[in-house]
Parts: structure tokens; sequence; C-alpha cells
């Protein structure tokens, strides 16, 4: 089984987030601009680097958010290479400088994009997204405003706690 250690960003302001179009053959989504670590790189320079390379802008990074650990099965693999992937996702909170986005070249991604946070659910996102959510606490719905077609009641007809 491969193992894979990368850095990851979230980015938030004035209600958007900062998104990045991943691309690998016919696989593609919306995930956290981020990447893979390089041998001997800090994580925190990783992310600063991932975000320049993906983006365009220049990051800050503030607090780790927290480690995601899973392992996944790879659907393009070589033949002969198990398809078990180990990665170790570690995600900070950063802010970017102001400026234009620019879109990766030659790279993992395609597009960078800011994205209302309630739009997020209209986009095909890899897991990350709403994992970088949850350990930023961003995807909490205001209280009292069930999302769009939302059922607050339970089989019986009452009323969930």
């Amino acid at each position: 089984m491969d193992l894979r250690v990368a850095a990851y960003a979230v980015v938030e302001r004035r209600g958007k987030i900062l998104l990045t179009h991943w691309r690998r053959g016919h696989l593609h989504g919306w995930t956290l601009p981020g990447g893979g670590i390089e041998s001997g790189e800090d994580p925190r320079d990783a992310v600063v680097r991932e975000v320049a390379e993906e983006t365009g802008l220049e990051a800050k990074v503030g607090k780790l958010l927290g480690v995601d650990s899973r392992v996944m099965v790879r659907e393009e693999v070589p033949a002969g290479d198990d398809p078990e992937l180990h990665t170790i996702r570690i995600v900070y909170r950063a802010t970017v400088v102001d400026g234009p986005l620019r879109n990766e070249v030659d790279g993992s991604s395609d597009e960078a994009r800011w994205v209302a946070l309630r739009d997020i659910k209209s986009l095909r996102t890899l897991s990350l997204v709403q994992t970088g959510l949850r350990m930023a606490g961003l995807n909490r719905r205001p209280v009292g405003k069930p999302g769009k077609g939302a059922n607050r009641q339970g089989r019986s007809g009452k009323p969930r706690k």
C-alpha cells in the first residue's frame, strides 16, 4: 500500500471558500487547495507552495485544524501496482493576500474559484471539502433554518430533537 502525506488550506472570507478543481483522467472534482508534502518539507511550507501553484495567491498559514487519515482504492493504477492508498491529510486555516486568481498550468488542478459556502452542495466535491469545512466549523446550518427539502419530523410525525 502506498502512503501519501499532504497539507491543505481552508481559506474562507466573506462567506466564500477558495477551491481548486482537481482532475486526473476522467476523475475530477472540487477540493481544497493543497497537495503532497515534498521530502524534508514542513507541512506549513507545503500549504504556502501549493496555494501559490494552484491559485496564484500568497497564503499565510494559520491554526492547524486537524489531521484526516483514510485508505482509499484508486481506480487508475498501472498493472501490478497496489490500488490501495493510505492518505494522511493535514488541514490548516489560512488567509491569502488579495489578488487575481490564476489557474495552475500542467498540474493536478485546472481551475481555482471562490465559491459561496451556500453553493458548495451544488458542486461535485471531493471528500476533503466536507472534512475541511467540518474541521473549520463552516458546515453548520443556522439554527431554525433547515436545508431545502429537509424534513424536521421523524417517521412518527413527531418533531426530531
